[in-house]
């Protein structure tokens, strides 16, 4: 096989560094990827041919994107879909609902659920996964590290955070004891984690970011050494932040500060520092946000089913704020699909203008399907600062998915990127990551899927049992 595989003449591609991602004629001819570097390497234009030869992938009829970036997800919570105890209950006793069954979590369930977690995604597209991991018991206490192990051998690039939880519910916190950990033994193994996972070079497949789970689960004292830690070895920060009204009052109550100033007192607000949801910013706080170069990972489906609100997306790109996807938990979803997530993100923010919470209710105005696609793609690249990702530039990491439309939604639809939203795409027909196809023909690469599923099922069925 030629070094180098040139994907020709997709139907339609969009690029979101490109100046008129509707029409981006400049590689209307496809793209030129090195299979063996992982990057692209040339952009064809409409009738032209590769510079060398190559193997050549026939994408006509298949719609080009760079592979979305997932920036926020809790694998584990595969395994506790559609839970009959935590059904129709807001944020706060939701978790309470499943604290109880996730302190029964095994190495065995954390790796079985990061693969199906993983399979999902990369069937809908995705090629960059974060992980926000912070659930740590007498049963579980390696959990990043099956992580890590699960997602190099599905072929993914993973953003996998060490989470953490040291503020108990006897010490008015709202997770168990039981989940919970000291401070030392919390900053031990994210030390250990760092050195043996993170790599920091340009194209790494797997790193290491630092994430307590929020402000209601952990105490000041580790925000602060978990800032410190996070700027001697130079990786990033995340928690949730701002996801409810439950969570205002609690920080009112607790630290006599709203959650984004008591981030802020811990040293949270600056570049490399991300937030899951994002919801309850004030405008005040919103600018202060983009200042400090923080980013929001926009969780739009499960918002919605926990009845938490609704991002202020637009507000936040125009402060300087970088916003990606994310789908969150699997148990707040209930599923792994970022192109579906794309799609609730495009209507999320289209009731939202409705709703006049965002300026202008005119067609012009409206949040559109280009820019779903963005904060799926680049969006999330940006706010993870990888630059090597989300796009389809010559250097770019060879991440790439691709969509048929030949299903009965499609039929009849003119603009290509606007169907594949709008008629609710769900699956990728083919995806590569660093190069190497990962899905082809809508099936998953070197996976049993249909074994996986029943392994998955069978150990979901035992952590209920266990409760």
């Amino acid at each position: 096989m030629a070094e180098r595989l040139w994907l020709r003449q997709p139907r339609a591609v969009y690029d979101p560094l490109a100046a008129q991602p509707d029409t981006p004629v400049d590689v209307a001819g496809g793209l030129v990827v090195d299979v063996g570097d992982g990057r692209i390497v040339e952009r064809i234009p409409a009738g032209g041919r590769p510079s060398q030869a190559c193997d050549v992938f026939d994408a006509r009829g298949l719609v080009l994107l760079p592979g979305l970036i997932n920036t926020h997800h809790h694998f584990y919570q595969t395994l506790t879909r559609a839970y009959d105890k935590a059904l129709n209950k807001p944020l706060f006793g939701w978790l309470t609902s499943l604290y109880p069954v996730w302190q029964h979590l095994t190495d065995e369930m954390i790796d079985v659920s990061t693969r199906m977690a993983v399979a999902e995604l990369l069937l809908s597209g995705a090629t960059t996964v974060v992980d926000h991991h912070y659930v740590f018991s007498a049963t579980l206490a390696n959990a990043i590290d099956t992580q890590a192990a699960a997602c190099a051998e599905m072929g993914i690039r993973a953003i996998l955070t060490r989470g953490s939880m040291s503020l108990g519910a006897s010490a008015g916190g709202l997770p168990p004891d039981a989940v919970v950990q000291g401070d030392d033994e919390i900053m031990q193994d994210s030390e250990r984690l760092i050195a043996r996972w993170h790599d920091a070079a340009p194209h790494a497949m797997c790193q290491i970011v630092l994430a307590p789970c929020s402000p209601f689960s952990v105490r000041p004292e580790l925000l602060r050494a978990t800032a410190d830690l996070a700027a001697r070895h130079g990786v990033g920060l995340h928690t949730h932040l701002a996801e409810t009204h439950d969570e205002d009052a609690f920080c009112m109550a607790q630290f006599g500060a709203r959650p984004v100033d008591h981030l802020e007192g811990c040293g949270w607000l600056r570049p490399g520092t991300w937030f899951a949801h994002g919801i309850h910013f004030q405008p005040q706080e919103i600018a202060r946000l983009g200042a400090a170069g923080v980013g929001v990972a926009h969780c739009p489906t499960s918002n919605m089913m926990l009845g938490s609100g609704i991002c202020c997306v637009s507000e936040l790109q125009r402060a300087g704020v970088a916003v990606g996807l994310g789908v969150d938990g699997s148990a707040s979803n209930d599923h792994s699909n970022l192109i579906q997530e794309a799609r609730a993100a495009l209507y999320a923010q289209r009731l939202r203008a409705g709703l006049g919470g965002a300026e202008g209710t005119s067609s012009e105005a409206l949040f559109g399907h280009l820019e779903a696609l963005r904060i799926a793609t680049r969006g999330g690249a940006e706010l993870l600062g990888r630059d090597e990702l989300g796009s389809l530039s010559v250097g770019s990491a060879a991440d790439l998915a691709l969509y048929a439309l030949d299903e009965p939604r499609f039929s009849g639809a003119q603009n290509a990127l606007a169907a594949l939203l709008l008629s609710g795409a769900h699956r990728a027909c083919d995806v590569m990551v660093r190069g190497r196809w990962r899905v082809r023909a809508g099936r998953l690469v070197g996976v049993d899927l249909r074994a996986l599923q029943a392994r998955h099922d069978k150990l979901a069925h035992q952590l209920w049992d266990a409760c």
